[in-house]
Parts: C-alpha cells; sequence; structure tokens
C-alpha cells in the first residue's frame, strides 16, 4: 500500500459537505460572535477610547479594550519555538502596526457583533513610523537568530575577495521580493468553551501542540487544562503555524461570559492579523571561470522584520547547499519597520531565494553563452559546499536532464527575443529547486481493538495535503490489513503530539513514527503468540514473522491477529512509535539531506500589450519515496503553481504614509485562477533515502515551489531579452522596454 496513487480516505466526506472545519462546528450549542477592532494607525498609542456607543448596541455581551481586558502573560523570547511563546492582545495602549487590536466585542450575532464594533470611537496619539523598506535599507541591522536558529546568521568559507579579483568572469545583480501572504482558502477561525477550568478550543491551526503551549501559556493555566482540536484545515501555508489573536480573544472572552465565543477572521483582517512573507532585497555577486565554474558565491541578503518580534526568514541558506564554489559568503540582514511580525510562509527561505539565485545563474550562462542546465551540472558539488559532508542522495543533475528531454528542451529558443508566433515572443526558461529536509519529534499511537478494529492516532493535522490517507496506508501496510479498514483520528491535543503540518516534515514524521509503532505492536503480538501453547505460532522464531491479510505467519503457519488479541489483549492493543529532532540524529550530521528539483517553464509574450501568458510548466522532482503518488503531485502542481504566482502575480503594497497593507482582499492581491495555469505536469522520480529514515521518505509538500518562478522569469528573458529582477514581473516592467525597436532593460 505504501508507495499507491491512493484516493484520498477524507474526499468522501469533503464532497458532501461533511468534513467540519472550525467555522461549522455547532455542537458546542450556540456561540456568542467576537469581532476585532483594529488601530487605524501605524504607530503611536491610544490616548481614549469610547465603547458606551458600542455598550449599548443590541445583542452586545462584553467590550473589551486595553483597560478592562484580562491579565495575560508576555513572550518569553528564550523560548526557541516562537509559535509556542504567549501572544498577548488588548494589553497595552501602545500601538505597533496598523490592525493591531484595539478593542473585542461580543455580541449575539456576528452581525451585531461587527455593527457595534464600528461604534467603538478610539483616538491616537500618532508617532512617526517606519514602513519603507526600501528606504530604511541603510538601517539593516545583522539579527542575532535566523528562523529560531534553523540557519546561520552568516557562514563565510575561503577569501571571496581574492577570487572575484582573480576571476576573469564576474557578475553582480540586485534582486527584490515583495511582501506575499499566505491567504489559505478557509479563514483563521477559533471556536472556545469551558467545562469548570478547561477549555476545549476549536481552532484552525497547523500544529496542535503549538497552539496548546501559546494558549495555556498566554493564559497563565496549566497546559493540561487546554484542549485543542483540529480534526479538517481549510489550508495553512504558514500562517497557522501558530494562533493568532481570535483564538487568545475567544478563550478568555468564553471563560469571562461562561458561553461559547467564536471569532472568525474576515479576509481583509487577515491580511493584518496574519503575518506575512518579509520583503527582501538580495544581491548576487558570482565569479566564475570562462568555463562556467563558480570560484565565489556570494548571497547578500536585506529583509523586513518588525521592531517588536525577532523572525527573519532564512533566505541565505538555500545557497549554500545548492552549487559548489570554494569560496564562498552569505548573510542575512533585517530592517526593523512598524509592521505586522513576519511569518512563515510556504517554503520559508528557499521560495524568495531560489528567485534570485537562479535567475542569477541564467543571466551568468547567458553571459557565457553555455546553456544553462549545462552550466548548473559544470557546478555540482562532489560534497555539501560548506559543511564538507555526503549527501545523503542527490538527484538534480538526473531532474535537469529528466527534464530536459521531457520538456523538448533542446528545442529552446538560443538567443532572447529570436521566436515570434504571431504577435507573442515565444520563450523557453529553468531553474533549479532545492528545499531542506527536517524531521521534528512526532508521536503515533496505533491500535488494535477488541473488535479488531485498527485505530491510529495523533494531534497530526491535515492541512488538506492527504495525511489522513498516507497513514492509512502505512499502517495498513505495516499490519496487513486494507488501508480502509484503518481508522484515523487527528487533530486533538488528547492523541500523541507533533510538531504537526509544516516546514515539509509531516508526512515523513507523522509515517515514520507511525510505521515504527506498527512494528512495536507485531512484535508485541509475536512475543505473545510465541509464548503461548494455544498458538499455531508456539515456539517459532519470531525474527522470520511476516504480515499480510491480517494475519501473523512464520513459515507455514500462521494466526490472525485479532485472535491473538482477542487471547490476551481482551480490553485491545496498543504501541506508540515516535522519531525525534533532526539536530538528535546522527545522520543529520553525517550526511547533508535535501530534496531537489527542475523546473521548466514556456511563455509568450504578447509584443504589443507585454502581457505573459503561461503555455507549459513542468516539474522533475527528487523528493525520496513517495508514499502516495496521487497526493503528491497534488502538493507539486499546487507548489508549482504558487511559484507562477511569486513570479508573476502576488504582491502585498504597503502604504507607506500609514503602514497599512493597500492589497487587503483577493480582489487585488492578485493569485492564479484557472486560466492562468496551462498545460502542467509533475515526475517523481524513482528514489529512495533510507539515511533519511526508515521509509525513505522526504517532504515534498513546499518543493514544488522552489525555483519555479526563477524558471518563468527565465523564460521571459528568452522571449523578449527583457531582464525583470524586481518581482512580480508586472505589465509596467516589461512593456517599456520590450523589442521591435525599443528600449531594452
Amino acid at each position: 500500500m505504501i508507495g499507491s496513487p491512493v484516493p484520498r480516505v477524507d474526499a468522501p466526506l469533503k464532497v458532501c459537505g461533511k468534513a467540519t472545519y472550525t467555522a461549522d462546528v455547532w455542537d458546542a450549542g450556540q456561540p456568542l460572535y467576537g469581532w476585532i477592532v483594529g488601530a487605524t494607525i501605524g504607530h503611536g498609542r491610544v490616548t481614549r477610547i469610547d465603547t458606551s456607543r458600542a455598550e449599548a448596541s443590541p445583542g452586545v455581551q462584553l467590550v473589551w479594550t486595553h483597560r478592562n481586558a484580562p491579565e495575560q502573560y508576555e513572550p518569553a523570547v528564550a523560548v526557541l519555538l516562537s509559535y509556542s511563546r504567549p501572544f498577548p492582545v488588548l494589553t497595552s495602549p501602545e500601538i505597533r502596526c496598523y490592525g493591531e487590536p484595539v478593542a473585542l466585542v461580543v455580541a449575539v450575532t456576528a452581525e451585531e457583533a461587527r455593527a457595534a464594533a464600528e461604534l467603538v470611537e478610539v483616538e491616537y496619539e500618532v508617532h512617526e513610523g517606519h514602513f519603507d523598506f526600501a528606504a530604511r535599507e541603510a538601517h539593516a541591522i545583522v539579527p542575532a537568530s535566523v528562523q529560531g536558529g534553523l540557519a546561520a546568521v552568516e557562514s563565510k568559507i575561503g577569501d571571496v575577495d581574492a577570487a572575484f579579483a582573480s576571476a576573469p568572469v564576474t557578475f553582480e545583480q540586485l534582486y527584490t521580493t515583495p511582501y506575499e501572504l499566505s491567504q489559505p482558502l478557509e479563514p483563521h477561525c477559533s471556536l472556545a468553551v469551558w467545562n469548570g477550568d478547561e477549555v476545549t478550543v476549536r481552532v484552525s491551526t497547523q500544529v496542535v501542540s503549538y497552539a496548546q503551549a501559546r494558549i495555556s501559556s498566554t493564559l497563565g493555566i496549566p497546559k493540561e487544562t487546554v484542549k485543542i482540536v483540529a480534526r479538517y484545515i481549510g489550508g495553512g501555508f504558514g500562517s497557522k503555524l501558530g494562533v493568532h489573536a481570535d483564538a487568545i480573544l475567544a478563550s478568555l472572552a468564553a471563560r469571562a461570559l461562561r458561553r461559547p465565543v467564536k471569532i472568525v477572521l474576515t479576509r481583509q483582517q487577515m491580511f493584518q492579523l496574519v503575518g506575512q512573507r518579509p520583503a527582501s532585497r538580495q544581491r548576487i555577486r558570482l565569479a566564475a571561470d570562462r568555463d562556467g565554474r563558480l570560484t565565489a558565491f556570494v548571497h547578500d541578503v536585506t529583509m523586513k522584520s518588525s521592531y517588536h518580534t525577532d523572525f527573519i526568514e532564512s533566505t541565505a541558506e538555500p545557497g549554500r547547499a545548492l552549487y559548489a564554489a570554494a569560496n564562498r559568503f552569505s548573510i542575512h540582514r533585517a530592517v526593523p519597520l512598524h509592521l505586522p511580525t513576519g511569518e512563515d510562509v510556504r517554503a520559508p527561505g528557499e521560495a524568495p531565494a531560489l528567485l534570485a539565485i537562479e535567475s542569477a545563474m541564467d543571466e551568468l550562462a547567458y553571459t557565457l553563452g553555455l546553456d544553462p542546465i549545462e552550466l548548473r551540472i559544470r557546478n555540482e558539488p562532489a560534497l555539501q559546499p560548506e559543511r564538507g559532508i555526503p549527501f545523503s542522495e542527490r538527484r538534480l543533475v538526473d531532474c535537469m536532464r529528466e527534464g530536459a528531454r521531457r520538456f523538448g528542451w533542446d528545442q529552446r529558443p538560443k538567443a532572447p527575443a529570436s521566436v515570434r508566433d504571431g504577435q507573442c515572443w515565444i520563450g523557453y526558461g529553468m531553474a533549479a529547486a532545492i528545499r531542506g529536509h527536517y524531521q521534528a519529534e512526532t508521536f503515533v499511537r496505533v491500535l488494535i481493538e477488541p473488535s479488531g478494529a485498527v485505530a491510529v492516532q495523533s494531534d497530526m493535522t491535515d492541512i488538506g495535503t492527504g495525511t489522513y490517507t498516507i497513514l492509512a496506508q502505512v499502517v495498513g501496510e505495516g499490519l496487513g490489513v486494507s488501508h480502509e479498514d484503518v481508522r484515523v483520528e487527528l487533530g486533538h491535543s488528547e492523541f500523541p503530539s507533533s510538531l504537526g503540518s509544516g516546514g515539509s516534515w509531516g508526512a515523513a514524521n507523522s509515517c515514520n513514527a507511525a510505521y515504527r509503532a506498527c512494528r512495536k505492536l507485531r512484535d508485541q503480538l509475536l512475543a505473545a503468540a510465541v509464548a503461548d501453547p494455544r498458538s499455531p505460532l508456539h515456539d517459532l522464531d519470531p525474527s522470520t514473522a511476516t504480515v499480510s491479510q491480517g494475519k501473523l505467519a512464520i513459515g507455514a503457519a500462521s494466526e490472525a491477529m485479532t485472535d491473538i488479541v482477542k487471547r490476551h489483549f481482551p480490553a485491545g492493543v496498543d504501541a506508540i512509535g515516535s522519531v525525534g529532532f533532526f539536530w538528535d540524529e546522527p545522520n543529520y550530521k553525517t550526511y547533508s539531506m535535501s530534496t531537489y528539483g527542475a523546473q521548466f517553464a514556456e511563455v509568450r509574450v504578447d509584443a504589443v500589450t507585454g502581457e505573459i501568458r503561461l503555455q507549459r510548466m513542468l516539474g522533475v522532482f527528487d523528493g525520496g519515496r513517495m508514499l502516495n503518488p496521487r497526493t503528491a503531485r497534488s502538493q507539486l502542481l499546487g507548489g508549482m503553481i504558487w511559484g507562477a504566482s511569486a513570479a508573476l502575480l502576488e504582491e502585498g503594497v504597503v502604504d507607506t504614509r500609514f503602514g497599512s497593507f493597500i492589497t487587503r482582499d483577493l480582489a487585488n492581491y492578485l493569485v492564479p485562477v484557472h486560466a492562468d495555469i496551462p498545460d502542467i505536469d509533475a515526475i517523481m522520480l524513482d528514489a529512495v533515502d533510507l539515511k533519511a529514515n526508515e521509509l525513505g521518505a522526504k517532504g515534498i509538500g513546499e518543493l514544488g515551489i522552489c525555483g519555479m518562478g526563477a524558471a518563468i522569469a527565465n523564460a521571459v528573458f528568452n522571449a523578449t531579452g527583457v531582464r525583470v529582477r524586481d518581482f512580480p514581473i508586472t505589465l509596467e516592467k516589461l512593456l517599456a522596454h520590450l523589442p521591435n525597436g525599443q528600449r531594452r532593460a
């Protein structure tokens, strides 16, 4: 069953509307509704707030501001996992960013709460705010840490200055990427219900353990008194790794009113209350010999940060493992602004980094007159370039060669702006992809009930990626039963803990833990059967045992596992499997572990209007064993579409006068629709990386994004001869520079 393209086991529930998302929960009784009032300045303090009209409004049960909100605990920066830190709301008159909550209104209906929220009167003392990222670049600092310490702030190897001084070919360019926001289909939502001193919070979250830790630490109550339920999640993309103001305020209000309280953020509120990918300015410098072999690689990254948080995206990290070069330097810098905190957004670090690195490699290839694939192959490292250790598995060159064959790369226009089809220029582009593979502490319980039913339990979440399905497959194979006979129970804090869905680690973590639990369970049953004179397996060698069709077999003898359970475990039997953090695993110290891919794109660019139309997209990937090729391909395709969005559409725009996002809904924050995406395919190489784990599987949820944006940008250059380095590539950046006698960039 592992490796089979099994349809999603939860698909019928979702298609029939029976998969209950947080906002759809009604079994807790009729809830009250909360509405958050956000600040209308970017930096300053509240000087006056009048809630009298709101309090007198129909249906209103509660109005809180910083003057009367309950006491909460402040975050401890020493806590490594930032999403577990306390998240106090409405505790100060100080305004750190536009949209920050200044009041909460709770009413009988959502409409009453919203109407009353409009009646809250707030006056401010406005302070000078820093909102313009580019204008503040000169004030960049070198941060103390990057992404919770998962990446080094700075890395230096060899003598970069000497390498550039002696190199016959050098290259330097600046690439910029904008703010990006996750904006999952399901808005952020929380429903809190108290029973005595215990609270159950149904919340749309990617990581149940983070949510439990954040809510309990903010409220100052024991962790075991907070129950988190997150059965179905309608997307997250990093924005739901941590819970936000809705979860904290719903929990506090429900405790005060002794009634269930539900808060659902609007799409507009999500643009201010949920973190975003920081904007970046990336300087790439390359030195090479005339054959294209790199002698120096420099990646200097400056990105937006916030005055009140320490989130720095690891954008300078991916290039450290991608290409060989004896002399290397990379660094992260941060520009503090009075803007909402940055947070992880799908493929944090790799997605913006590869837009720059892979565009730069394409530019170098054209400078040298080399095929872009050949340039990359010439710089393929034998060992991890900075750590000097072997790769656990690396088939990047295979991905490029297979992709070139399938895509028809040999037919690409060799010179930019050389192929026309009617009114349109035609161009091909490609880019490499890399994404680090990580492992996080995860526990999974597998049990056989007295009836013989098989279940698997973990607080792991399914954010639409297929976790329910692959866990059913792994446990089904591990116990020799059909995956359809495995009941998968996820997203509850009463189940064994995990670090959920995020970082492309969810599938490998949960499935390997489940695999180990199945092995423990088989060993328990075998030990009982071999020691039992009543069993056909009595006194046989358990080391040769196999399992299939619900039976344990040793040689020609076999016995149904349900019979063993009935005799020896009348109350049922279970086992818990686990995996640890990657920094505790010897293989992570000995080997460099990543996933890889090669991305290809064909575009048509209208010579008159400058409109870019995708024609074809192809990705070839090396991600270890595919636990389910169907769900894996779905994730890869979604990632590739995200890459196209980053290249051509997505841009969070800040009004630098006030610190507010101008792009506040999906009418002006553009993402692709079906008509924007052409012929698209994702190919997965047949691979197994047993140095990563027993199943040989690695995370691919974010790999599809990596490189696709650069492949499209490179295709636009191949079509037009115009190189756009300020993403996304929009009409105004392209149109004035198109060929046909007009000025080029």
